[in-house]
């Protein structure tokens, strides 16, 4: 008897352009995607290029490209700090808290718990942390914080400082945005975000990375256009890379503000943020608020066996699906769970991210679409 084993079609995104973006998104010459070393109008730019390349049409007239403008505290140059008399390295040992001013200054620390020290007349405050987890402050204090890895020092008693802040108070960036017109239905869109933006640089030596946050998503985001770009489907498909996410989500909700199509068109919208691992699955947030897709999108998982788990998650405001879901717009945030743990820290690099699931996502996200389109 002869048995034909008929294999289950899938797609394969392109791995090496995935690689490709990832190690040219968290390059030393993007500097973090962030706000010194032009390294975020850097990053804007080779994606443009991307989409061009691609085929992709403007959403914004002739451009990709939708600015807008937030201040947004910043540290170019110095980043110096002794803490009893011995150098720390800035990144691995400590970071500058994102709303300090800069300051040049030398005291005594005065313990006021286990974990923080205040140089009251320098207005210097000192913390001991367990892990170094950076942000970004769209404003500027009245201190210099400082936060230091429990293992690098003893107590503290001495410290020595020399930090330079510049407050930017109208700092453009770029949203950008490009579609493939659907064949069948083009005033009706599946919208695919990722946003592009990291932490930037701290000082003249230190940048962070943001390999899986979210160099990850953008590549994600990247293959999609260029597959939909090759093969239209019936919905026009859009793709929307955002900036200043890591600012407090302000790229996309100038973007729900300003519009370049018709929210109330949108079928369904994905936004991909750290997705570069996957062991243990993938989280959906806003699964319990549209149930029917969520059904759909762990029918398809379990019919093709592609993600060992999908986990559900509320409603929350924690990337750029969020005000979308605040103007009806129907959307999940999706990342995947297990594998490294860096986060926010200059160790995500591209060097850790396995892209476990990276494939099978793709193709999830491909079949949802289908799915959702007929």
């Amino acid at each position: 008897m002869l048995c034909l084993i008929i294999p289950q079609t899938v797609l394969s995104q392109d791995i090496n352009l995935a690689r490709t973006v990832l190690d040219t998104l968290t390059s030393v010459t993007m500097w973090g995607r962030g706000y010194t070393n032009d390294g975020l109008h850097k990053a804007a730019n080779y994606i443009d290029s991307q989409f061009e390349t691609y085929g992709l049409s403007p959403m914004n007239g002739k451009t990709f490209k939708q600015a807008f403008s937030f201040p947004v505290n910043t540290f170019p140059g110095h980043m110096e700090l002794r803490v009893n008399g011995k150098s720390l390295i800035a990144g691995k040992e400590f970071i500058v808290m994102p709303e300090s001013i800069g300051r040049i200054s030398k005291g005594k620390l005065e313990q006021k718990d286990s974990s923080v020290f205040i140089s009251s007349a320098n207005r210097i405050v000192l913390v001991l942390r367990d892990k170094l987890t950076w942000a970004v402050s769209n404003q500027q204090a009245d201190y210099t914080g400082i936060e230091v890895i429990k293992t690098a020092v003893t107590k503290p008693e001495t410290i020595d400082i020399n930090i330079e802040n510049i407050l930017i108070p109208n700092f453009t960036a770029e949203n950008i945005a490009g579609m493939v017109k659907g064949t069948k239905v083009p005033d009706s869109f599946l919208v695919f975000t990722a946003h592009y933006d990291h932490l930037g640089g701290m000082g003249r030596k230190t940048f962070f990375p943001g390999a899986n946050d979210n160099a990850s998503g953008v590549s994600l985001l990247l293959n999609m256009a260029k597959h939909y770009a090759a093969n239209p489907a019936p919905y026009s498909m859009v793709f929307i890379c955002f900036a200043a996410e890591e600012a407090g989500l302000i790229g996309s909700k100038y973007f729900t503000e300003q519009p370049l199509l018709d929210l109330d068109k949108i079928r369904f919208l994905i936004n991909m943020d750290m997705v570069g691992t996957g062991e243990t699955g993938i989280t959906v947030v806003n699964a319990s608020y549209y149930p029917k897709e969520f059904g759909l999108l762990n029918e398809i998982n379990e019919d093709r066996k592609y993600l060992s788990k999908i986990n559900s998650r509320g409603k929350t405001a924690n990337s750029d699906h969020y005000f979308f879901t605040e103007k009806g717009v129907p959307a999940f945030f999706i990342y995947t769970n297990g594998g490294i743990k860096a986060y926010h820290d200059v160790d995500d690099r591209p060097g850790t991210l396995p892209f476990t699931e990276y494939n099978d996502l793709f193709n999830l996200f491909v079949d949802f679409n289908r799915k959702l389109t007929e």
